[in-house]
């Protein structure tokens, strides 16, 4: 463990509990969950408020129906075809939409890569349901994704068609778009007035060595030679979708995102891009939770270098110190220390390796080690007060 153990805290206040998820091991709620039952058995008289957070990645929609947010539940196209029950959070006129519940790696039949095929027409048919439930400002969330087709399932599950030279409809998925001879998109929603947000930091351009087929196929199992298929459709896919969108996006930041959906957001729907943890801070008033607590806990299963970037811990941290709000972190693993620690406004990291060297131990208990961490929390930073 690593601290710098605060001054004793006020008699009064509250504990607000804010970490991500630990990928492949707890959902940002279930952690959210584990260390409030650790703290309530610690220290039953200190408040908490539960606020598990997201960055714009898997697990966006659990994050802001965990926040009041209105879940709503819709069958839509999964990343092969096949039907899925995926989530969308509405409160007001907004709604956060999350291609991993639709498009995502997690959707996919076994957990079989399908590189070549697999669609995001899914995620498309998410945003269309948003609009019809009168969203008139849309949280594109585009973490997790199991396709590199540039969006273009997204444009198909909005109702546009994509033909080949036949006048047929393509198949799905990213390798087909080397087929594509023409776009009809008289079904395409009225969006005039709807506000689309990718909540995510921008990542390349659609094309080329640092593109979406060349960074986003491999993970999904693309090999080299389907890489190159891959770019191959979607540079087909991107002179007819900017020659129909009248948007030059290809090359702008963002745009090779989530396999290219990026890039469909920004031609087709007009989007804007904005850091995802910030944005996501904001829509869960991560600022009104924070004020008035004595100490906030954040967290995400490796915290390192790669953290830094822009992770939700990180805005948590940044958010926090902010609001006057000291914060300490869990994780699964610890790779941040000294300086680079300080400079991300955390003050102390309690991680499971620290009480559990066994990794695969690790993974299967990692609920009730995580509970184990909170008497550490609770003796080091909230001291039973004096009577």
């Amino acid at each position: 463990m690593s601290a710098d153990r605060p001054p004793a805290p006020p008699a009064h206040g509250h504990v607000l509990l804010a970490p991500g998820r630990f990928p492949g091991t707890l959902t940002a709620a279930q952690v959210a969950r584990h260390l409030a039952a650790g703290l309530r058995r610690a220290r039953p008289d200190v408040p908490l408020v539960e606020l598990p957070v997201a960055d714009g990645g898997d697990g966006t929609v659990e994050a802001a129906v965990a926040a009041g947010w209105r879940r709503v539940e819709v069958e839509v196209c999964g990343p092969t075809g096949r039907p899925v029950t995926a989530r969308l959070a509405v409160r007001d006129r907004t709604a956060v939409v999350e291609l991993a519940e639709a498009s995502g790696l997690r959707r996919l039949p076994g957990g079989k890569p399908r590189p070549l095929t697999a669609s995001s027409v899914g995620t498309g048919q998410l945003v269309a349901h948003a609009l019809r439930l009168g969203a008139r400002r849309i949280v594109l969330g585009l973490g997790g994704g199991a396709c590199t087709d540039g969006g273009a399932g997204l444009v198909q599950g909005l109702g546009g068609r994509l033909l080949d030279a036949l006048g047929k409809d393509l198949p799905p998925g990213g390798a087909a778009l080397r087929s594509l001879h023409a776009l009809d998109l008289r079904a395409l929603p009225d969006l005039s007035g709807v506000e689309v947000v990718v909540a995510g930091d921008a990542a390349g351009p659609l094309l080329g060595r640092g593109g979406a087929a060349a960074v986003d196929g491999p993970p999904r199992g693309a090999s080299r030679d389907e890489v190159r298929v891959l770019d191959a459709g979607l540079r087909r896919w991107a002179d007819l979708a900017e020659a129909a969108s009248r948007r030059a996006a290809r090359d702008l930041p963002g745009a090779g995102a989530a396999g290219g959906v990026g890039f469909a957001a920004l031609a087709f729907l007009g989007a804007t891009i904005e850091p995802g943890a910030a944005l996501m801070l904001d829509l869960l008033d991560f600022a009104g939770r924070a004020r008035g607590a004595h100490l906030v806990v954040t967290g995400e299963g490796t915290l390192d270098t790669r953290s830094l970037r822009g992770t939700a811990p990180i805005g948590v941290a940044r958010a926090a110190a902010r609001a006057g709000a000291p914060v300490i972190a869990v994780a699964g693993r610890r790779g941040l220390t000294g300086e680079r620690l300080r400079k991300a406004r955390i003050q102390a990291v309690y991680a499971l390796d620290d009480i559990e060297p066994d990794a695969e131990r690790r993974v299967r208990r990692a609920g009730p080690l995580l509970e184990q961490l909170t008497v550490a929390i609770a003796d080091e930073w909230l001291p039973v007060p004096r009577r």
